[in-house]
């Protein structure tokens, strides 16, 4: 493992709260890096999921599969932790999938650490509880555009958003199935838009 992913690791850990070098260090002997190919999966629906990862490398699409459709409702890149957390939590089987949208590599350890983490130090359970939030805050957001902007304000929002890297590395059938569309509906977007800004 090259120390630059561990310091990675608890660069995006410290955006939630500061560790001491004591409370980092009880998490360290869990961790481990995995490489993981284009179209196979990090969490899969049916399956209990029990590990946490950051992306160090790569893309990963968040779906779920509903009578053989799929929705996917999230993307991940390089810094953003991956999860099928509510399996890892409740320990069910994930009603998730997380695919990998390209070669990948992720830095990754069990749930059950993380948990036994949040018992041990009031640190860990601040990272616990600020994670949760901010999964919550994420989830209400995209419920939010779904049920209330139309398929062009979604688009028009993500053109806006700090997101936009969605629009730069994810395939369009992909991007069109994340705004609840056709890829025609959204090409057909993307052309109006483009007629508009060259008014």
């Amino acid at each position: 493992m090259l120390a630059n992913d561990l310091l990675t690791l608890r660069q995006q850990i410290e955006r939630f709260t500061p560790l001491s070098d004591d409370e980092w260090h009880m998490l360290t002997p869990h961790v481990r890096v995995e490489t993981i190919q284009k179209h196979q999966f990090f969490a899969e629906a049916g399956k209990q999921a029990n590990e946490v990862a950051l992306v160090l490398e790569g893309s990963f699409r968040h779906f779920y599969t509903t009578d053989g459709d799929e929705k996917t409702t999230y993307f991940y890149f390089e810094g953003h932790f991956i999860s099928a957390y509510m399996s890892c939590i409740t320990q069910t089987p994930s009603r998730l999938t997380i695919e990998a949208l390209s070669p990948a590599r992720y830095i990754v350890f069990p749930y059950t650490i993380l948990s036994a983490l949040f018992e041990k130090s009031i640190t860990w359970q601040k990272f616990g509880r600020l994670i949760g939030e901010y999964i919550a805050l994420g989830l209400e957001d995209r419920m939010v555009g779904l049920l209330t902007q139309s398929p062009e304000d979604r688009y028009l929002a993500l053109l806006k958003s700090s997101k936009k890297k969605i629009l730069d590395r994810i395939p369009q059938h992909y991007v069109a199935n994340y705004l609840g569309i056709t890829p025609v509906s959204l090409s057909r977007i993307r052309s109006r838009i483009m007629r508009r800004d060259d008014v």
